[in-house]
């Protein structure tokens, strides 16, 4: 076993480390040469023909092949047992040897002038080179880890090991932790584990052996911080089994799967190995690249399906290895297609600076390498789209079906997710990627259509053109909490109708948003109903209440009554801004909760909030009046205007609260005249000062309220720019178009009656016969839906029910908006009919609801 497991050993030291086989050649041709040196010593006796030491053969060593471990890799050393501790630590330090380097051996310091045959160093063991002593601060830890080494009872491993971490020292004692876990690794307690588990003789020792690494995977009682600091271990454990046992062995996936785990913490990047990226990048890269060829035969497959476990380890590998490179670019990037675009692209660039040269040589250790694996990744996912278009043709998975049939192509999106980042490091990864993307558009709504909630896919909506609107909806709405469906952590609300808006604005503003974020949970005072239906009708009445004129906050546009944008004499009230905070909540928690307000903004609000500049053609619909106005000065005749005919200046006169105000658009205004050569400039400083300047703090705070509920705050101006505006017309404004009773029929199911009753025909004709207006109403009583979705009641995401009642004739339908659930009474007559919902279907009264 032993010769087997050392040489697996040492093919794993050459296939970790690049750099090292040049070191290694050195290495070994200078203890060779050291080797002859000791030999032509011993044999000088043989000169004297007289000597009785030509009467027997002079004793020859064999030469020692061992592992020394540095702080950053393990080289391999041949040597003489006759050779000097001073004499290895001269040949690994270098001409210039640091004062302080000592060898240590299973937990002991090696003198100087001893030799390696005094110290009893074996074949194919492993020393290590430290720049100081640590075991003196960690007596127990090196008795420990030497039993660990050589066990009197090798039953006793995991018990061994156990106490190694019981006596760890908190993390908050940084220094002495480190101290105590480097132990382990310097006194070769990996690598004696790693044996025994290989042990083929004695299963028993090797169950032991597994239990005993299986401490640091899936110790559940040690505190995060702590399991941080063993990294470095579980990466020793990864390499050696990895290189023994082999990828497919449960042992290394563990390890692998718990290395992966810890570097999704924030902490990860403290720890000795990846505190610099020059040394963290080639540690990473081989467990990124060993993912991806995981993630690539997971693609192959007929069903293309990745594991979940598969997936986390592969984005968690990709991601770790993405900021240490982000780290080592220095934020330049990305890089340029000739550093990347052949192997020898690197070690080929002219440079004659050192400092260059270290660099392209640095590149050329992993950038091609990466690269080739992206190109890899690209490919695969281009031919799995490709596949998925063909299957969408041919029926095979069809849109609309289980989410089963697109669970395996659901995991595309992940990987996309993940070559969209190579963008950052490589100059045509976008290039490249927005190719796959465009040729496959299809088969990529389909897959964004379906995908379930997760945040890390609204990148995609940079790609925007490139999206349905359904696939664009998704996307943004995945930037909202998911809410939650425990009552305890909805946010309540008690509401009186008389003080609807008030005791609303107290609510949502005094609220922390976090608190927001679970959902909300309301009813009206003096009323027993509650639950979705209730919480559909607030939305709908606070929006009418806080885009109504008596409020100021908003100005409705003059061509277009639905259209809002904040009023810049809003001012009048004092806490106008916060209620511009309020107001952005309230629309936020309404896309949240998927409620249609029918309200929309005008093209100039959205564009500020999306950052977008405002043009001439935005303003139309807000003001047609100046609209006209500026398109008369723009296409007048140049020499009318440089008349000064109109008398014009740059200036704007403003009429505001009962006082007359004159602006100026720039320094000396009132002093400068429009003509034909200024007047583009005019008309932009015109524009900019009525619909930008006016009204920049009602904005800033309206998205201010907006980020609050998003799940990060920040994205407020990234989800506007995502969408048009009428994306987001369709979202939060719904459908006021005429209703159309074929399709209501049609998502309309009974519960006691059957679709031929004479009551259910009855029914259908009084609403055919129904104004818009009153369908909308009857439709409010039934759903508290007065706006429904771009798609119709198909969008609703649930049938709508007309269930018998019980009640009598004299009874009014009632219903349960919560379930969409209308009772209706079986009255006798079409008049009878007729007459019960045409009172239902009054203002005051669908505006209340039946019982729960």
């Amino acid at each position: 076993m032993s010769a087997s497991l050392s040489a697996a050993l040492a093919r794993s030291r050459h296939q970790l480390l690049p750099s090292k086989r040049k070191l290694d050649d050195t290495t070994a041709s200078t203890s060779t040469s050291t080797s002859t040196a000791s030999s032509t010593s011993r044999a000088c006796p043989a000169t004297n023909p007289s000597s009785d030491a030509c009467l027997s053969p002079p004793l020859v060593m064999p030469p020692l092949h061992f592992f020394v471990r540095t702080s950053s890799k393990t080289l391999v050393v041949h040597a003489h047992p006759s050779d000097t501790v001073n004499s290895v630590i001269a040949r690994l330090s270098g001409p210039s040897p640091a004062a302080d380097l000592r060898l240590i051996y299973q937990g002991r310091q090696l003198q100087g002038e001893e030799t390696l045959a005094s110290c009893k160093v074996q074949p194919d063991s492993l020393l290590h080179l430290t720049a100081r002593l640590r075991s003196t601060r960690c007596p127990r830890a090196w008795q420990l880890a030497n039993d660990i080494c050589h066990p009197r009872d090798p039953y006793l491993l995991d018990s061994l090991v156990k106490e190694f971490l019981s006596l760890s020292p908190s993390p908050a004692l940084d220094g002495e932790l480190s101290d105590h876990l480097d132990v382990f690794l310097l006194s070769g307690a990996p690598v004696a584990l790693v044996k025994f588990y290989l042990s083929h003789t004695s299963m028993p020792v090797r169950v032991v052996a597994d239990r005993s690494i299986r401490l640091f995977t899936t110790d559940a009682t040690l505190p995060k911080d702590f399991q941080v600091r063993c990294l470095p271990i579980l990466l020793e454990f990864c390499r050696l089994l990895g290189s023994t046992a082999g990828r497919r062995d449960l042992l290394y996936q563990s390890c692998r799967g718990a290395l992966a785990t810890l570097l999704d913490l924030q902490e990860w990047r403290t720890v000795g190995p990846f505190r610099q990226p020059a040394n963290a990048i080639p540690q990473l890269l081989p467990f990124a690249k060993e993912m991806a060829e995981i993630v690539i035969a997971g693609l192959s497959s007929e069903a293309m399906l990745i594991s979940s476990k598969d997936l986390m380890e592969f984005s968690n590998f990709m991601r770790a290895l993405r900021v240490q490179i982000q780290d080592w670019m220095g934020g330049v990037g990305p890089m340029p297609r000739e550093l990347y675009s052949s192997p020898n692209a690197c070690s080929t660039s002219n440079s004659s600076s050192s400092s260059s040269n270290n660099t392209h040589r640095q590149l050329d250790g992993w950038i091609h390498a990466l690269y080739s694996t992206y190109k890899e990744l690209i490919e695969k996912v281009n031919s799995c789209l490709k596949k998925l278009n063909t299957d969408l043709i041919n029926g095979k998975s069809v849109v609309g079906e289980s989410d089963t049939r697109l669970l395996g192509p659901s995991r595309i999106l992940s990987v996309l997710t993940e070559l969209n980042h190579f963008s950052n490091i490589y100059e045509d990864a976008e290039m490249t990627l927005v190719s796959v993307l465009t040729a496959h558009r299809v088969p990529l709504n389909a897959l964004v259509r379906h995908a379930k909630r997760h945040e890390t896919f609204c990148w995609l909506l940079k790609h925007r053109d490139i999206l349905d609107f359904e696939s664009r909806r998704n996307l943004a709405l995945m930037m909202f909490p998911e809410g939650r469906d425990d009552y305890h952590e909805l946010h309540e609300m008690l509401i009186d109708r008389s003080q609807l808006l008030a005791e609303s604005f107290e609510y949502i503003t005094q609220a922390e948003a976090s608190s927001l974020h679970g959902g909300l949970f309301m009813e009206f005072k003096n009323e027993e109903a509650t639950g979705p239906g209730v919480l559909r009708e607030w939305f709908c009445l606070v929006c009418r209440a806080i885009f109504s004129p008596q409020n100021v906050l908003f100005l409705p546009c003059a061509n277009d009554k639905r259209r809002f944008f904040p009023n810049p004499a809003s001012c009048v009230d004092p806490l106008h801004l916060k209620y511009f905070v309020f107001s952005g909540r309230i629309i936020a928690l309404a896309l949240m909760h998927r409620v249609q307000v029918g309200v929309v903004f005008d093209r100039i609000f959205y564009s500020q909030l999306s950052s977008r500049t405002i043009t001439l053609e935005d303003i139309k619909d807000a003001d047609p009046l100046l609209y006209a106005s500026c398109k008369k000065i723009l296409e007048m005749d140049p020499d009318i205007l440089d008349s000064d005919a109109l008398g014009l200046t740059f200036i704007r006169e403003v009429d505001e609260l009962g006082s007359h105000k004159v602006i100026e658009l720039c320094p000396g205004g009132k002093d400068l005249s429009v003509n034909s050569k200024n007047r583009d400039v005019y008309i932009n400083l015109l524009i900019q000062d009525r619909f930008v300047n006016s009204i920049s703090k009602q904005v800033a705070h309206f998205a201010q309220g907006f980020g609050d509920i998003l799940i990060n705050s920040k994205e407020q101006n990234f989800f506007f720019s995502s969408l048009d505006l009428e994306d987001f017309d369709r979202m939060i404004g719904g459908s006021e178009g005429v209703v159309d009773v074929k399709d209501w029929k049609a998502h309309t199911e009974y519960n006691g009656y059957k679709p031929k009753d004479r009551q259910i025909g009855w029914f259908w004709k009084v609403v055919e016969q129904m104004p818009p207006e009153r369908q909308r109403m009857l439709l409010f009583f039934w759903t508290s839906v007065k706006y429904l979705p771009a798609e119709g009641f198909g969008g609703l995401g649930s049938k709508l029910y007309i269930y018998k009642s019980a009640e009598s004739q004299n009874h009014l339908p009632s219903s349960h908006t919560c379930f969409y659930r209308l009772c209706l009474p079986a009255y006798s007559s079409l008049s009878t009919m007729r007459s019960r919902l045409s009172m239902i279907t009054q203002d005051h009264v669908s505006c209340t609801f039946g019982t729960w």
